[in-house]
């Protein structure tokens, strides 16, 4: 089993390298309107949102929203049907000209995204906790001055037209092995996320730290709930590649586009440095977690009533017994700085070998 993943710098508004109806799943977090310290990105985009934002910010405001507008209908022309479009945004909160003022920009990408054609499903609210204790805005402790903080970011879900249908059997276990365990399904699935923004210890140790625009947990949940194995995943606005990192843990194809072309260097840095023992290590931490639930639910007197054989070890559903964990062997960059992927293919191994081998790359 092999995955690919290609880097696209240029205008993410035209993704003319991405055909139509070839990406099954969109992960991605654009820039924030409204959030000043991408005010300049923005103004390259249409020099008039500089020219309105201190006179009419909603105007500004607008402008910013057409040009991402842009980007979310070249993200419908290039999903499959049955495909999900997931955007982490918040809002924002401004003063201009003495005016304090919320700009709701989930409602403003969610309205045009289902303008576009989009179904919208339910939203994840993603909570980013703050212990500061002057996190307050305004007044102070007085009364009818005061301004609620937001300390929540949102994930908006949308898919293209109806669920994805699989018809054949083969179809079918295929979907199967990319299932996730009950135990996470509970989690995930949570309209209500707490997450904080700890950095995945993936590279090796003499890369120097990067921060990524959202934690390595938020996409790679994104991509096991919303896809399965061998899909492809874009994220138009790459940033320092999060998404794509994402997508090779969890055996995907992936591309994405930025439009900044100092991001290249960060972003194969970032798929460059992956230390390939500590990424099985992560898709490893999945299978001990699962097996400490399953000893935990057992030692409390529940009953854990399906197995699963590749994997050796119970699980809660039916769904659950075709599981397949598939751990990297290889990250290699090609000659037209394609990367190319390699992970330990259940169908080449019998289970014993197969799980002594993977487990022992993984402690």
């Amino acid at each position: 089993m092999i995955t690919k993943h290609n880097i696209y710098i240029g205008a993410s508004q035209q993704m003319i390298k991405t055909e139509d109806f070839s990406v099954d799943l969109v992960v991605t977090s654009p820039p924030y309107p409204m959030i000043e310290m991408w005010d300049e990105i923005m103004a390259k985009q249409n020099p008039d949102i500089a020219k309105y934002m201190d006179k009419e910010p909603e105007k500004a405001f607008e402008l910013m929203h057409k040009e991402l507008d842009k980007v979310w209908s070249e993200c419908f022309r290039v999903l499959k049907p049955g495909g999900f479009l997931c955007i982490n945004i918040g809002d924002a909160t401004r003063t201009i000209n003495g005016n304090f003022t919320l700009y709701n920009n989930h409602s403003r990408i969610s309205n045009a995204c289902i303008d576009l054609g989009f179904i919208g499903l339910p939203n994840i609210i993603w909570r980013k906790q703050t212990n500061a204790p002057n996190k307050f805005m305004g007044s102070g402790m007085l009364p009818c001055g005061a301004y609620v903080t937001l300390e929540h970011e949102w994930i908006l879900v949308f898919r293209k037209g109806d669920k994805r249908v699989y018809k054949t059997a083969d179809a079918k276990l295929d979907r199967m092995k990319s299932s996730f365990f009950w135990e996470e399904r509970n989690v995930w699935f949570s309209d209500l996320w707490e997450i904080k923004g700890i950095k995945q210890n993936l590279r090796k140790s003499n890369t120097r730290e990067r921060s990524a625009a959202f934690p390595f947990e938020v996409p790679f949940r994104l991509i096991n709930m919303f896809s399965q194995k061998g899909d492809m995943v874009l994220d138009p606005f790459l940033g320092t590649g999060t998404t794509m990192q994402a997508a090779i843990l969890t055996g995907r194809n992936s591309c994405g586009y930025d439009i900044d072309a100092n991001f290249e260097d960060v972003i194969r840095e970032g798929i460059e440095t992956l230390d390939v023992d500590l990424c099985n290590g992560t898709i490893k931490k999945r299978f001990d977690t699962h097996k400490e639930f399953v000893e935990n639910r057992e030692n409390s007197g529940k009953v854990v009533k399906h197995f699963n054989n590749m994997l050796d070890c119970k699980v809660m559903t039916k769904q659950e017994t075709e599981i397949e964990l598939n751990y990297l062997t290889s990250i290699v960059r090609d000659e037209k700085g394609t990367y190319v992927v390699g992970y330990e293919d259940y169908s080449d191994l019998t289970t014993m070998p197969l799980r002594e081998t993977l487990f022992a790359v993984a402690q």
